[in-house]
């Protein structure tokens, strides 16, 4: 018989190859010991158990709450009268358009997003008529919403800013402020911002801790609706912010959140930030259009770059754009496009917009007809203390000044949900819960004095 041909043989070998394998892989297996099979890279001391995010449990525990006298007053997102969402009747316009464009595509946004609304979205923030739009100093760049703004602007600092490597944030601010300087190496410290016993403005240690820090830090600024205080510099106090601001050197980056929601005006929220345009400032703004278009999950927002007046400012400009889209190319790629699409149909739309402004004074109007009704059957109640400063804080949210046992008491008797500091959203207020409310403050704050 002739011997097998080497084809064979190489074949009878393949054959063999996986229970060989099988047999060594089970072999090595056999000398492992429990000890050895147990070792993992990532113990429990290496990566703990983070808390949960304090407004997500918060509203976690609210829909946990079977009693129908439940009351969200946690979460910043706007509701009706009827506490339900409401989609902005020019958002569900601008929806129409887009569904019936048969040019409509899914491909991807520029790294830089969709100019078609970063430059609109621009003009909001600074006005048409800004002296930094028209000399070709400025550059935006669409993000994931204002979370997203303010973390490349952080990240965009924290690689190019030649100043102190430490941003100044109000005391409180957006809790996520802390979270987003931190992860990027930029060190927090804080000004003085909310007094307890006026709840109002502490002008004077805001300004005495700007004046006081080291030249060059950054300083983030809210232009309109502060988080959580709902307390704003007035434009003469801007002014002398800006004052001091530019004898330090600091660095403005302003976080601007609730455009058209603070006062239904959406020049007037933004004049702060134009203010210090045209001053001549160099700065940055981060911009979200999530509660002024009611596109909470669609994630639109924009960050603005504004360079100081130069003879070669463009060419300083030209250079930031390129660095931001290196940075936004290595973290997300391209932006999302549905809510930008949506705000871009309307902001450059002269009909939609101004149908749009009404929806803004439609919002901000009920907020402030509730944060009155509020203020009045509280004083109708005789509660102890004062409460005008419910009517003359502004936006979404109102530092109440209840304590913290004061906010567990209503949760746990009363089924008010709020964050432990006493914030509450204006929003989550209405006809068919007013009473409850005020009711219930009245108690609580009448048994802890």
């Amino acid at each position: 018989m002739a011997p097998p041909s080497s084809s064979s043989s190489s074949q009878s070998r393949s054959q063999s190859t996986p229970s060989a394998s099988l047999a060594r892989i089970n072999n090595i297996a056999s000398h492992i010991s429990p000890t050895m099979a147990s070792t993992t890279s990532f113990p429990a001391e290496t990566v703990p158990q983070a808390p949960e995010d304090p407004l997500f449990g918060l509203a976690r525990a609210y829909k946990a709450d079977n009693s129908p006298l439940k009351v969200d007053l946690g979460i910043g997102a706007y509701r009706d009268n009827n506490a339900k969402p409401w989609v902005l009747p020019v958002v569900k316009k601008a929806d129409e358009i887009l569904r019936n464009n048969p040019e409509l595509n899914h491909e991807y946004a520029p790294i830089a997003g969709i100019e078609s609304f970063t430059s609109k979205a621009a003009e909001l923030m600074l006005g048409a008529d800004s002296p930094a739009l028209a000399e070709r100093r400025t550059t935006s760049v669409q993000t994931i919403s204002g979370t997203g703004a303010v973390h490349l602007g952080a990240l965009f600092l924290a690689k190019f800013y030649k100043g102190s490597q430490t941003v100044y944030v109000s005391n409180p601010t957006w809790a996520n402020h802390h979270q987003i300087f931190s992860n990027v190496g930029i060190k927090v410290a804080q000004y003085p911002y909310f007094s307890k016993e006026t709840r109002g403005l502490d002008f004077d240690g805001m300004t005495a801790a700007i004046s006081a820090a080291p030249e060059g830090s950054i300083i983030l600024l809210h232009p309109c609706a502060h988080n959580p205080t709902g307390v704003d510099p007035t434009l003469d106090q801007w002014k002398e912010l800006a004052v001091i601001i530019r004898e330090k050197k600091h660095f403005p980056f302003f976080d601007c959140a609730y455009q058209g929601f603070a006062s239904g005006d959406l020049a007037r929220d933004a004049a702060a930030v134009r203010y210090f345009v045209e001053q001549g400032f160099e700065l940055v703004v981060a911009q979200s259009f999530a509660k002024n278009f009611g596109l909470y999950g669609e994630r639109a927002g924009c960050f603005h770059v504004v360079a100081a007046p130069a003879a070669d400012a463009t060419t300083t400009i030209t250079r930031i754009a390129s660095q931001l889209a290196i940075l936004q190319r290595s973290e997300i790629s391209n932006p999302p496009l549905y809510g930008a699409r949506i705000a871009s149909t309307v902001l450059n739309d002269a009909q939609l917009f101004a149908e749009w402004e009404e929806n803004l004074k439609t919002m901000s109007g009920r907020i402030i007809d509730m944060r009155k009704a509020l203020r009045s059957k509280l004083e109708e109640l005789e509660t102890p203390g004062t409460w005008n400063h419910i009517t003359d804080q502004i936006g979404m949210f109102s530092f109440t000044g209840l304590s913290e046992p004061q906010v567990l008491k209503l949760r746990e008797e009363y089924h008010i949900y709020m964050t432990k500091n006493g914030r509450i959203s204006m929003a989550g207020l209405n006809t068919n819960n007013i009473d409850h409310v005020a009711q219930a403050i009245r108690k609580v704050v009448g048994e802890t004095q």
